[in-house]
Formats: C-alpha cells, structure tokens, sequence
C-alpha cells in the first residue's frame, strides 16, 4: 500500500469516514432518548407542583383537634415527619381524619386534645393537612419552577457538549493530527468491539505513550509490526488509528 496523505489540515469531510455517522446517530439518540426521560419526569414534577399550589390557594384554614398521633423513635425526629389523627368540622358537619403529615419536632410538642390549623380543600373535605406542613413545602416546592429550567439548560449544554466531542474526536485527530508510526505494546486484541490498546512513538528525542483506538474488526494501516495513527496535542495521550478502510476512504492511498 503506497500512501499519499495530504499535509494538515486536511480536508475531512464526515460523511467520508466510515461509521462516524453511525456514531454520531447513536450519541444524538441517546441524548434525545435521555432528555424525552427527563421531560416526562419534568413534566410530572411540574403539574404535582401547580396542583400542591393549586390546593393551597383554595383550601379554607380551619382549627382541628388531635386525637392521637404517631411518632419516629425519639433519635430519628431531626428532620422526619409524624402523623396525626385529627377531628374537625366543616360547616355542621364533623370530620375525623388520620394519616395527617407534619414535622416530627412540631409533633411531639403536641398531646391529645391540642389545637391544630388545618388546611381543607372545600373540594374534598375529608383530606386535611396540617397548615404550616403544607405551607412550608409550597414555598420550597416554589423553587421547581427554577431548578427544572436550570436543569433544561445544563441537559442541553451536556448533549451539545457530548456531540461535540464525539465530532471532535472523530475529526479533529484525520484533520488536525500529526500522523505517527506507533509501536503496540502487544498483539493487537481481536475484537468486534472498538480496541483500545497501549503504545508508543517517537517524536524528535522523546518517547511518548498513547492509548490508541482502532475501529472494531478494521485491519490498520502497517509498516511491519508498527501501525499508522493520528495523535493531537490538544488530545494528549490519546491516538486514532488509520485502517486500510479509512485510509481508501480519504484518498490517502494512490
């Protein structure tokens, strides 16, 4: 095989290297695949928002009694929540409700027959909450709104970057790089999987290790035991290795 590679930079179109679509299709599905994930679970967050706002800005405040009530063991209250039974009344009518949640430490301040504001949705009065409870999570649940956009702009950024950086690395290296003869560590790994292997090269004075990837079943570009690779310095460490398949693709062989 008798090469003829231009000097960089080199004209490297994508579409002239064979698989880079493939994997770039497959990071961009991904990528949508997880962002549809997370806005279906943004979604759900959002409306369980509006409805907790929702319920708050209608629920009429009432005074309840407890009648009994259910606590954490007295080491795990920092932070936990309790449950109450509580009676109330509605009009003329009387209510008793249980399973009502609030903070733990406000709870065991409590005995039976204590005195409780309670929030009931005329809509569906046999559902109190306890006020202050409910209130608290509704200012903290008023930050949603601000993390779920944060979060939209940081899931954006992070697919934008990783396309990036799959262009980068299937580009920038057959643009950019200085091409090397590299010597393997060992036998080449037979795989139909992308190979990743160790090696070295010379430049000027120095000898220089790499970690060198080879497209998955692809028959490199040799001279005896040493194949061809781009390394750049913007990429240190790393090397692409040029296959035979690449290397008629870009018109690198006469």
């Amino acid at each position: 095989m008798q090469l003829a590679i231009p000097h960089a930079p080199r004209r490297v179109p994508l579409s002239k290297v064979p698989g880079s679509i493939a994997r770039l299709v497959r990071v961009a599905l991904a990528g949508w695949m997880l962002m549809a994930v997370l806005g279906v679970g943004a979604w759900a967050l959002g409306r369980f928002v509006v409805e907790e706002q929702a319920f708050v800005a209608r629920a009429e405040e009432l005074e309840g009694q407890v009648a009994a009530m259910t606590l954490p063991p007295r080491g795990e209250r920092e932070g936990a929540e309790a449950k109450l039974e509580v009676l109330y009344a509605v009009g003329s009518v009387r209510y008793s409700a249980s399973g009502v949640r609030t903070h733990a430490e406000y709870a065991e301040g409590l005995a039976p027959g204590a005195r409780v504001k309670l929030l009931v949705d005329p809509l569906v009065p046999d559902k109190p909450r306890e006020a202050a409870f409910v209130r608290e999570r509704a200012r903290a649940l008023g930050l949603v709104p601000w993390g779920l956009g944060l979060g939209a702009l940081v899931a954006v950024g992070l697919f934008a970057r990783e396309l990036r950086r799959t262009l980068r690395a299937e580009l920038e290296p057959l643009r950019k790089g200085m091409l090397v003869w590299l010597t393997p560590e060992g036998p080449l790994p037979e795989s139909r999987r992308e190979v990743l292997f160790p090696a070295t090269y010379r430049k000027e004075t120095q000898t220089l290790a790499v970690r060198a990837r080879l497209r998955p079943g692809k028959a490199p570009v040799r001279n005896g035991e040493k194949v061809l690779a781009a390394v750049l310095s913007s990429l240190p460490g790393q090397a692409r290795v040029i296959d035979e398949e690449l290397a008629r693709a870009l018109g690198w062989v006469r």
